[in-house]
């Protein structure tokens, strides 16, 4: 995570500040309903109350725990510094520090979550816009890299807008996953402390009391969650990697917008390079590479260790913060990018009328020609296309088989661009069912 690509909102939930904030509203909650509970008296429930509007000194804390090692035990002797000692003394009753950790870090998920939600309504939207605007913008559709059937832009949007919205869905299933808490005491069995307390504080949280827990809140979930995040990044990059294909100088169908004073090359005063895009590629990738770690987190000793703890120190703030930027960043590409219809029309005509060569194939099987023959026939047409840049319809029509099949008529009507887009209406109203 560094300053670059990151946004103040979601940096924000993974400062030391909010982490200790969230660290003392769980000991105040657990500390109320321990009150109710008569296991301590209301007036040190209460006393602790007095530091709710208290900057926690970030530099003290890692003071303390430079001499105790520990950074729980460091925050709350630093609470302790603002309540009073005695008046604190009841503060962790029968809690462990995973309860305090787990339940914070799950806590910092779910506001997370929220946060990438609303970049996924951004990114939606831009994307539903430009599908709208070019649903009928002809251009050549890819397999292999190769020109194969003729779609529409808005096609293209529309399918990536399919997929983020998937994407919105499995990321509110992952949040719900995740947001549950722990106040289960050592080796989670409540030994030490009653379940009402984990209720009681996972209600102030808008957390959920985990089903069962160890000493640790079980870590497929955040298994999941991070997954979620890296199915998430590659959909980023998928769009990405069509718009650089796009501004390719060859292809140029799209690009990135060029601000005034924007510079593409140090030595080349020529170039308008994609670099949004490609920034994306590459954030998407650090994205990805916190999943697998998160992976290898569920397998954890008996109760409890603390392997998986250094490694979600790192992955927490590194995937969301970056995945947040990378959400705001494509949406801005995806609002102001540059679409050449021409473009697009002199690409798919590059090798005139080649894209119409399966129409044809269909349409000599279904005047009686065999598959075989019929495959021959378009090929053999289609072959001096490429290599000699002429006209398909000519080609075909100057072939005596395949006039004798379709008749000129036949042939010439087979070019008629409307048969490629008679369905995009239906597939819009699948997609965006409204």
């Amino acid at each position: 995570m560094i300053p670059r690509y990151a946004r103040p909102d979601m940096v924000a939930v993974w400062s030391p500040e909010t982490k200790f904030k969230i660290w003392y509203e769980i000991e105040a909650h657990a500390c109320d309903a321990q009150a109710k509970l008569g296991v301590i008296p209301q007036e040190n429930a209460d006393a602790v109350w007095k530091a709710k509007d208290v900057e926690f000194d970030v530099a003290r804390i890692d003071e303390i725990e430079a001499v105790t090692k520990h950074d729980v035990i460091a925050f709350l002797t630093h609470l302790a510094e603002h309540v009073g000692s005695e008046e604190a003394r009841f503060v962790h009753q029968g809690m462990t520090s995973s309860d305090v950790l787990d339940t914070c870090f799950n806590v910092q998920l779910v506001r997370a979550s929220d946060i990438l939600l609303v970049g996924m309504d951004r990114l939606l939207a831009a994307l539903k816009t430009r599908a709208l605007e070019h649903k009928d913008t002809l251009r050549v559709g890819r397999s292999h890299g190769i020109h194969a059937e003729p779609t529409t832009m808005g096609l293209t949007f529309a399918r990536f807008y399919a997929e983020m919205d998937r994407n919105k869905t499995r990321l509110q299933q992952a949040r719900e996953e995740i947001a549950t808490g722990a106040i289960s005491g050592a080796v989670g069995t409540f030994a030490n402390i009653d379940p009402a307390v984990e209720e009681h504080v996972c209600e102030q949280l808008g957390l959920t009391p985990e089903p069962i827990s160890t000493q640790v809140i079980p870590r497929d979930r955040h298994a999941m969650f991070f997954a979620v995040l890296g199915v998430i990044a590659s959909s980023i990059e998928n769009v990405a990697i069509e718009i650089r294909h796009m501004q390719r100088t060859e292809v140029l169908e799209g690009a990135e917008f060029f601000s005034m004073g924007q510079k593409g090359s140090s030595a080349m005063p020529h170039k308008k390079n994609p670099v949004l895009t490609e920034n994306l590629t590459g954030l998407a990738r650090l994205v990805r590479m916190t999943v697998i770690p998160a992976m290898e987190n569920v397998a954890l000793w008996h109760e409890r260790d603390i392997s998986h703890s250094s490694v979600e120190r790192g992955i927490g703030p590194d995937a969301t913060v970056t995945l947040d930027f990378a959400l705001h960043r494509l949406a801005g590409v995806v609002e102001k990018m540059l679409i050449f219809p021409e473009n697009m029309l002199d690409n798919m005509n590059k090798f005139p009328g080649l894209v119409m060569s399966q129409r044809v194939l269909l349409s000599l099987t279904q005047a009686g020609v065999s598959r075989e023959d019929a495959y021959s026939m378009v090929q053999r047409n289609a072959l001096k296309v490429w290599e000699e840049r002429v006209d398909f319809q000519e080609q075909l029509l100057a072939d005596a088989d395949v006039v004798a099949a379709l008749g000129v008529d036949g042939i010439n009507e087979k070019f008629n661009m409307d048969y490629h887009t008679k369905h995009v209406d239906t597939i819009f109203a699948r997609v965006f069912k409204d």
